[in-house]
């Protein structure tokens, strides 16, 4: 599915802008979970919370959706028949189809030099790599591979955490456990959700012992959600594309959440795009490249949880959408000032639809 919303003319690219200190990204998550920070956000003064406050801001009658993708040890190492190094970073695993090669992925590609199509890598672990082509054309940034064993086999065994380009250090045992939600269940994102890294099984309880509800939609997080914006147009930036599926049960549930007079809260941008692309074109799976951005019309999510973002990025962009951009832009000078740790391992804020 592709859905582009106008900005309009008002918003360029450095509408979006501003100056973090490098201080401020957090490196690693907080010793607790529910233990980070919570910016109350949803009106004109806001709040300075513990995330395990969090149901305590919400009405029974209230809907959680979350985003139970689990990321994948992506991040994979080999070499060339002339023995350069090659890191790939596997952005999907294709389905396999009868009468192609089994094993197939569509994957980054960190070369010196581009091998040539058919050209074996092999890679850290023992198995093999075969360069098939460009996805989904000759034109495309990505690349198709057929490996030797199974995708999702050999990156469980020997993958690394494909940890985002501002955390410095090196995937470990941490990264392995704390840049996964309590939640994940089906694998395939490269990138966590990373809202839901603030819930555990206690703020879970909590959740339900006051009758809020929650549901699940699934969307694989791809590498594009890092991808800076180059255009000073923003209307002319085209979105990356990501898989996602919305269960029988969650269209349900939103449909009870609305029936009591409750509200929608998505936890994390990808939960906002996947349920706003579904009420664009009433599809429960496919792939979006949905691109939210101020004046655009909301249709399903009324409250987004979501972490602090990226100067400049299509996240920005979706929170202003979703909040204003006065207020956005407000709350981050104020996230700032009162050192709130920012970005995947950063801490959380909660928006109300204006």
């Amino acid at each position: 599915m592709t859905t582009t919303h106008p900005s309009g003319l008002a918003h360029t690219l450095w509408d979006f802008d501003f100056h973090l200190p490098p201080e401020l990204i957090a490196q690693h998550p907080a010793p607790e979970r529910s233990a980070s920070r919570l910016l109350d956000g949803r009106t004109p003064t806001p709040a300075d919370r513990v995330f395990r406050e969090l149901p305590d801001l919400l009405q029974a009658h209230d809907l959680l959706v979350f985003n139970d993708t689990q990321v994948i040890k992506a991040r994979l190492w080999g070499r060339k028949p002339t023995g350069g190094q090659v890191e790939l970073l596997v952005e999907r695993v294709l389905p396999d189809l009868a009468g192609q090669r089994p094993h197939q992925v569509v994957a980054h590609m960190k070369v010196s030099k581009k091998p040539m199509l058919g050209t074996v890598l092999e890679m850290v672990g023992g198995f093999q790599a075969t360069l098939l082509g460009r996805w989904p054309n000759e034109q495309g940034g990505l690349f198709r591979f057929a490996f030797s064993a199974p995708p999702f086999d050999v990156m469980a065994a020997h993958g690394h955490v494909p940890l985002p380009p501002y955390i410095t250090h090196d995937d470990d045992a941490e990264d392995e456990r704390r840049y996964q939600t309590v939640f994940a269940r089906y694998p395939g994102a490269v990138a966590a959700p990373t809202a839901a890294l603030h819930f555990d099984e206690g703020v879970l309880a909590r959740l339900d012992e006051r009758g809020i509800a929650r549901a699940s939609v699934t969307l694989h997080v791809g590498a594009g959600t890092f991808q800076p914006v180059k255009t000073e147009r923003i209307d002319e930036h085209v979105m990356h594309h990501e898989f996602y599926r919305i269960p029988t049960e969650t269209l349900q549930a939103i449909d009870r959440c609305r029936s009591c007079g409750g509200r929608v809260l998505a936890v994390g941008t990808t939960t906002v795009r996947t349920l706003e692309s579904w009420a664009a074109s009433g599809q429960i799976e496919g792939d979006t490249n949905i691109f939210i951005t101020p004046g655009f019309r909301f249709q399903v999510v009324d409250l987004l949880l979501t972490n602090f973002h990226l100067p400049k990025s299509t996240l920005m962009m979706l929170v202003s959408a979703l909040a204003g951009h006065g207020q956005i832009m407000a709350l981050y000078q104020h996230a700032i000032a009162q050192r709130y740790r920012f970005f995947s391992y950063g801490d959380a804020m909660l928006l109300q639809r204006r």
